[in-house]
């Protein structure tokens, strides 16, 4: 008896099986050289790219780039085929990151038959690198990020305060430089003064604006020292955060065996019984 249409033969459900574990899993050999081609492949294709945006590579290698636009986009192409054929849901694969991605990746070079500028959008590519962490299992610092990500948590509440201050702060600071100077010398409007402010403030000095009067000038000393001193708060508000994470972290790890709490996040055993400790959060 012959299967029925909707069930495809076992030689194909084993293709597609074994494609997937190729695609989508990084443990044996073959998903692991499958996964570094691809991103070699993805850093030549923006390395490509990038190359083409230069005028004159581009007058002298144009013709020899576009081929290998087109070459990778159809590499890229087949490869999003084959990855909503091997998947079990492939609307939800599309709508995933990992899938917008790799759409993305491959619609700007025939966008770009309709929109010559739109084929340089190829540069999103890169995105798809981050499909290094699989590779690499960095999934194993995941509770490290997730750690970084706490800290930043609780610490938003003072980095907004912070922040808001730094603004009435610039704004306070660049109306006076606008009383200061004047339009004469450069300081045209309330507006510009405050952009003058934040880039004093935060040292980074353009020099398309400053100030040519001597109260000017002092003033404008004056918010370069205070630059130095505000850059380091919101590293001082994070830095305390993740030392308080880090403590009730550790405290958590508690062991099975006698109790004891207060290990390190990293400790493979208990430091009173010798037993070994679950893995830690």
């Amino acid at each position: 008896m012959n299967a029925p249409d909707h069930i495809a033969p076992d030689s194909e459900n084993r293709l597609r099986r074994r494609l997937r574990e190729i695609i989508f899993e990084a443990d044996d050999p073959a998903g692991k050289a499958f996964d570094v081609a691809l991103i070699v492949a993805i850093l030549a294709s923006v390395a490509a790219v990038a190359i083409d945006s230069v005028e004159d590579y581009r007058l002298r290698w144009g013709e020899w780039l576009v081929k290998i636009e087109w070459a990778f986009t159809i590499v890229f192409s087949v490869e999003y085929v084959l990855r909503l054929w091997t998947v079990r849901k492939p609307l939800r694969y599309a709508s995933s990151f990992y899938g917008v991605v790799d759409f993305v990746s491959v619609a700007p070079t025939y966008l770009g038959l309709l929109f010559p500028g739109g084929r340089f959008l190829l540069v999103v590519r890169l995105l798809r690198v981050l499909r290094v962490f699989r590779v690499l299992k960095f999934v194993q610092l995941l509770g490290e990020l997730n750690y970084l990500v706490a800290a930043l948590r609780a610490s938003r509440k003072k980095i907004f305060v912070f922040v808001f201050a730094v603004f009435t702060l610039v704004v306070v600071l660049g109306s006076l430089m606008y009383m200061i100077e004047g339009a004469e010398n450069g300081f045209t409007s309330i507006p510009k003064s405050v952009y003058w402010a934040i880039v004093t403030l935060t040292t980074v000095g353009y020099g398309d604006i400053s100030p040519q009067t001597p109260l000017g000038q002092t003033l404008a000393s004056i918010i370069m020292i205070m630059g130095y001193g505000i850059i380091a708060v919101p590293t001082g508000i994070v830095t305390v955060e993740m030392q308080s994470v880090s403590r009730k972290r550790d405290a958590a790890r508690k062991c099975a065996g006698c109790g004891a709490e207060g290990h390190d996040h990293d400790a493979l055993h208990c430091k009173r019984c010798g037993a070994k400790l679950e893995a830690g959060g």
